[in-house]
């Protein structure tokens, strides 16, 4: 399927170098919400539940630098860098409070930006975010991937090998069913435009440097998690957290730890659910969210 054919419109902003935006439309008088991706991700991630938002709000998607259709150039890609791109993207694009829905890595990044900026932010909604602790060890094959990712020089091997070996399908595929999700079970438009996406990046090795120093830059925060759990305690919208029991990236353990640290959050577990809800159960999530904003976000704004 072609970009014609995928949900929303497409463009690119200038935020410090060029950012691919797509703006699904949506409901001009509904809230505003900006989708965030995490590590690995673009903004193919959100084509099942964006076009189940838009009924009821004005909604946004963004490819961070490095990362779907945003080529990296010499930007750093590190979380912090990654919150000054979003904080400007509410500021420039958005130019209101939006709810900020970030997946893994990406709702990281929209907790730092809700603590920092909270003018910015009018809710946030983390699907599976990267979460320090646990109890439940982590998945013995994601715990490698990421040992290898952290090592300078074995992880740019690591990704060099993979993408001489395997094929933009193959790789989309074993991603997939790395965060639970069956690709089989996937429209295929979904499918298509992941591998399409791996097929037309320019930057390759750009690319490269951007995903690991990211993910270098989340392992960084999540080894002392100090700084983090700070922010948390620093934002005062309100929050919906979401985790699939069945996540092998994150433990489920680490996100029941964070609910209880925060009762004033709301928490909601999915049964039989890994880490992409947003992929694996779009139509459970978008009934989830919209309630949870219609009576958090939209209900709060008019009292």
């Amino acid at each position: 399927m072609d970009d014609a054919q995928a949900p929303g419109t497409s463009t690119t902003v200038d935020l410090g170098g060029p950012v691919h935006v797509v703006d699904y439309g949506g409901a001009e008088d509904g809230p505003a919400v900006v989708l965030v991706h995490g590590l690995g991700g673009s903004h193919g991630n959100w084509d099942l539940l964006a076009p189940l938002l838009t009924p009821s709000a004005r909604v946004w998607g963004l490819d961070l630098p490095g990362f779907g259709r945003s080529e990296p150039g010499q930007r750093r890609t590190t979380v912090q860098a990654n919150v000054g791109v979003l904080q400007d993207f509410l500021r420039e694009v958005v130019g209101e409070p939006a709810v900020l829905v970030g997946n893994s890595m990406g709702g990281m990044l929209s907790l730092f930006t809700a603590a920092a900026t909270p003018d910015l932010v009018s809710g946030l909604v983390l699907l599976d975010p990267a979460l320090p602790g646990g109890r439940r060890r982590l998945d013995r094959m994601v715990a490698l991937t990421f040992a290898l990712y952290a090592v300078p020089g074995l992880g740019e091997r690591v990704l060099l090998l993979r993408r001489s070996r395997q094929t933009p399908l193959t790789r989309v595929r074993e991603m997939l069913r790395l965060v639970g999700v069956d690709p089989d079970e996937l429209p295929a438009p979904v499918v298509d435009r992941a591998v399409a996406l791996l097929e037309q990046r320019e930057d390759v090795a750009g690319m490269d440097r951007a995903f690991l120093s990211a993910a270098r830059s989340l392992l960084r925060i999540l080894l002392d998690p100090r700084r983090y759990r700070s922010a948390m305690a620093r934002v005062t919208s309100p929050v919906l957290l979401v985790h699939g029991d069945r996540d092998r990236l994150v433990p489920v353990g680490a996100a029941r730890e964070v609910a209880r640290q925060h009762p004033e959050w709301r928490y909601e577990e999915l049964p039989g659910v890994g880490h992409v809800p947003q992929l694996q159960v779009p139509d459970r999530l978008a009934r989830l969210l919209l309630e949870w904003l219609d009576h958090a976000v939209v209900t709060g704004s008019r009292a």
